[in-house]
């Protein structure tokens, strides 16, 4: 008892808690560093964590084979050269990510080339730790001693995940997380080294030293530099940046356009899709109270509040939040009300009713299943009133193979509401935004019907364009029903990958990027590409 008590863990110890703090540590953030060009879908996550689990299984092996002759000096040696990898990741990580986005492969496999160039060599070599250290253990026994060192690495890893996750990631950029993981190997392999810490060995630790913080001062190789980001950080949800381009101000999640702003001119619409928020006016006559699930840059939330509706916001990030107060001039009002929390959960706990829901929750590779399902329709349409109206804005291809999503979309809220109408945004058969409008009156209304309401309605936006966009016959026969017990997203969202996303701009000018290529580099201060989509 007396031992445990005053128990200081030894360096080789240190060595194995470092390990298993910064293998966890850097598990999650490569989940973070690939989120702008892969997404944080299953197979991003899938591949993240079977690489992983691949290259410390390898290490392990390898290292209990080689453990016989180890060292402290060799424990060092691999700390540093982790350290050295870890430099190298934050160099080239953008490239990698870019060239992997390009490859010719399934896009439920692309993550794995990342991750395995990035990642698998420094957790290989953190993986040679607990052999190396239960063999130069003092413990009496094997058993005793690898149980000691496994114990050790676990508990590192513990502290790796609840560290990066609720304290790291949420504070500092995903270079300067990296920048910490690679000081501590490094700070590991100094204390392995002592007493006995030669000239040489310091100039070793010294130069990995400055090349980690050269790295993240110089900023990574590939990375595209135009416009000027005016602020970016990491929430607990994603990544977030704010991007000036001449006039245009656009909030960027994870690498991915969410919103946009005219800072000369802030009510006009920067994109052409967010005028299709008004198209419920034409459906109804009397829509006073709005709730819109998702805020972003508030482009929506402000129009309607506005025009003297009483506006309801749930949004789950308070970064989000606090960006758009900041950055994008939102402010509360008696108009307008933000509630920071979950979409599903804020209509679980809310007696309100309102006349339009405004679902602008979705992503173009990350949707949320659980505001999907047939369970969540029916909790909106009960949160609704008599003659209510929900839009959900679908990003997805309107026919072919990548239109799965949003038919799958569009038949889940045909199971709860009478009437559902669609309304893609683009000419194109590519991947863009597609509006969803479902309403609780039974009768149908025709495109002939809202083409004469346009004319005579004062709805806050000219939607002549959005109404020769309608749809009245969806094909659904061949896409399931979403449900909270079954909601295939991730497969629904698959063939959307590696395809250009268009959106079209306020003044119809199409603009269509690299679906896969991140519209801001994660690990750059200041990058994004030359053309936007919305």
């Amino acid at each position: 008892m007396e031992r445990s008590l005053d128990w200081r863990p030894t360096g080789i110890e240190l060595a194995v808690l470092t390990s298993g703090l910064t293998s966890m540590g850097l598990e999650i953030l490569a989940g973070r560093l690939l989120a702008p060009e892969f997404g944080s879908s299953l197979y991003t996550w899938g591949s993240v964590i079977g690489v992983f689990l691949a290259a410390l299984s390898l290490g392990y092996y390898r290292g209990g084979r080689r453990a016989s002759d180890a060292t402290r000096s060799d424990l060092a040696t691999l700390l540093l050269w982790s350290a050295g990898y870890v430099a190298f990741l934050l160099f080239a990580g953008d490239l990698v990510l870019r060239a992997s986005g390009s490859l010719p492969v399934p896009a439920r496999f692309a993550p794995l080339f990342p991750v395995t160039i990035l990642f698998g060599p420094p957790v290989y070599l953190l993986g040679f730790i607990s052999p190396y250290a239960a063999e130069l253990s003092d413990r009496e026994t094997p058993g005793a001693a690898s149980g000691h060192v496994y114990a050790l690495g676990t508990v590192g890893s513990i502290a790796g995940a609840f560290l990066t996750t609720f304290l790291l990631v949420p504070s500092l950029s995903v270079r300067n997380v990296g920048l910490l993981f690679g000081v501590v190997l490094v700070a590991a392999s100094a204390g392995l080294s002592l007493p006995a810490l030669t000239r040489e060995r310091l100039v070793r630790l010294g130069v990995v030293l400055l090349v980690l913080v050269g790295v993240v001062l110089t900023g990574p190789l590939g990375a595209a530099v135009t416009g000027e980001t005016v602020y970016r950080t990491q929430t607990p949800y994603q990544s977030l940046a704010v991007v000036d381009d001449g006039d245009v101000r656009t909030l960027y999640l994870d690498g991915q356009p969410h919103s946009a702003m005219d800072l000369d001119d802030p009510d006009r619409h920067v994109f052409d899709y967010t005028r299709y928020f008004h198209l419920p006016l034409l459906m109804s006559e009397d829509v006073d109270r709005v709730l819109f699930v998702g805020g972003g840059g508030f482009t929506g939330p402000k129009h309607f509040a506005r025009m003297g509706m009483t506006v309801d916001v749930a949004e789950i990030d308070p970064v989000v939040v606090r960006t758009a107060e900041e950055q994008f001039g939102v402010e509360e009002s008696a108009n307008l009300r933000i509630h920071t929390v979950g979409g599903r959960q804020f209509l679980q706990e809310t007696n309100r009713t309102y006349d339009l829901i405004v679902l602008d929750a979705y992503k173009r590779d990350k949707v949320p299943f659980q505001l999907t399902t047939v369970e969540f329709m029916r909790l909106t349409a009960d949160r609704l009133d008599e003659d209510g109206v929900l839009l959900a804005n679908v990003i997805s291809a309107p026919s072919g193979p990548a239109s799965r999503f949003y038919r799958a979309e569009y038949r889940t809220m045909a199971e709860v509401y009478p009437q559902v109408y669609a309304f893609p945004t683009s000419s194109t058969g590519l991947v863009q935004n597609i509006e969803l409008v479902a309403t609780k009156n039974g009768t149908r209304v025709t495109e002939a019907e809202l083409r004469q309401r346009t004319e005579t309605r004062d709805v806050g936006a000219d939607l002549s364009r959005a109404v020769g966009f309608y749809r009245a016959d969806v094909r659904t026969d061949d896409v399931p029903v979403l449900r909270d017990g079954r909601a295939p997203v991730e497969q629904l969202l698959d063939p959307m990958a590696g395809q250009a996303y268009v959106v079209e701009g306020a003044d119809n000018e199409t603009r269509s990027p690299d679906a896969r290529r991140p519209a801001v580099a994660a690990s750059s201060p200041a990058a994004r590409p030359a053309v936007v989509p919305g």
